[in-house]
């Protein structure tokens, strides 16, 4: 599907769904290939994330203990340890901080934190979820200082997915009685990522499955042996990118800001130096299990994750 295409889709969207932003910048087709890189992602003058903030993982569907480990070590591997072994997901992360002080306001850069996690295993609004429906998930994490993350499982499916994105991160209006007793209106951020094990594989969890169209290569291992949960990685790694830069969709950004270029998904398909279209770089390479990653977390594992705009060098930047 041709960019346009899938911004217009997302028009029609944003009129049916009362929210304050949704910022459509998943991963979709068109990033499985290395393209020119922007050269800048320009400044809209809004407001970032500040302070704690806390992640809180919403399970839609039935996931095994297993699966939502890669998940929540992921998420606990975003800041650094005095143990961790290099490269890390701390250090990926640690180029979202470079957006914060290249604004006028020198704002101040914000510290992540493991929350709570929600399941929802009997699917209690069904295994066809709108738009709307996601926001109404996200919504039962905390509604202040919070990103709420709804991770949903490969036989659910959500308007868009697989046809045009993988995921998707916006913003909403909070409805807790703190809010409303303070007499003040709160948003708070969300992300949605699909598990496309089962559905689309060859889109959302590119390199660990052929692509669905372009040159063809061998998929590579996955590093926690699951294409679907590892693909979900990826995708949440890139929201998360999108999230702490442009939260409220005018943050940083280029192109249109119904379907934005962020700092992770101006780099599409690069994950180490040497990518081409067709082939994701030259990564590391796990001795016993062959499984490819670029990245060290939390609990001894292994992580796969695109490459970030680096805004102080105006280029894709990779761990390796």
């Amino acid at each position: 599907m041709a960019f346009s295409s899938v911004s217009a889709l997302f028009l029609q969207i944003l009129v049916v769904v009362s929210l304050i932003h949704v910022s459509l910048a998943g991963r979709k087709l068109n990033e499985l290939v290395v393209e020119d890189q922007p050269t800048l992602l320009k400044y809209h003058k809004g407001p970032l994330l500040s302070g704690k903030i806390s992640i809180n993982l919403i399970w839609y569907g039935k996931f095994k203990p297993a699966q939502r480990a890669i998940i929540s070590d992921f998420v606990q591997s975003l800041y650094p340890t005095k143990t961790q072994t290099t490269p890390s997901v701390s250090t990926w992360w640690k180029t979202t901080e470079k957006y914060y002080h290249l604004t006028s306001k020198k704002q101040a850069s914000f510290h992540l934190t493991m929350g709570k996690q929600i399941l929802d295993e009997k699917y209690s609004l069904g295994k066809s979820l709108t738009t709307r429906q996601i926001v109404k998930l996200a919504s039962k994490g905390d509604q202040m200082n919070a990103i709420n993350v709804v991770l949903t499982a490969s036989d659910v499916v959500v308007d868009g997915f697989c046809s045009s994105r993988c995921g998707t991160h916006g913003s909403s209006t909070s409805t807790s009685k703190i809010a409303h007793l303070k007499g003040k209106s709160y948003k708070f951020a969300y992300i949605w990522v699909g598990n496309s094990e089962v559905q689309c594989p060859g889109q959302c969890a590119w390199p660990f499955h052929q692509p669905i169209y372009g040159p063809q290569s061998a998929p590579l291992v996955a590093p926690n042996n699951d294409v679907g949960l590892d693909g979900m990685v990826i995708n949440l790694a890139s929201l998360l990118a999108g999230t702490a830069t442009n939260p409220f969709g005018n943050g940083y950004f280029q192109g249109p800001a119904e379907a934005p270029l962020e700092a992770s998904s101006a780099c599409p398909g690069v994950y180490a130096k040497g990518a081409y279209p067709g082939y994701a770089g030259d990564l590391l390479v796990d001795s016993v299990t062959g499984a490819s990653y670029n990245a060290h977390g939390a609990n001894g594992r292994k992580y796969l994750l695109p490459a970030m705009f680096d805004p102080s060098t105006s280029s894709c930047s990779t761990l390796v």
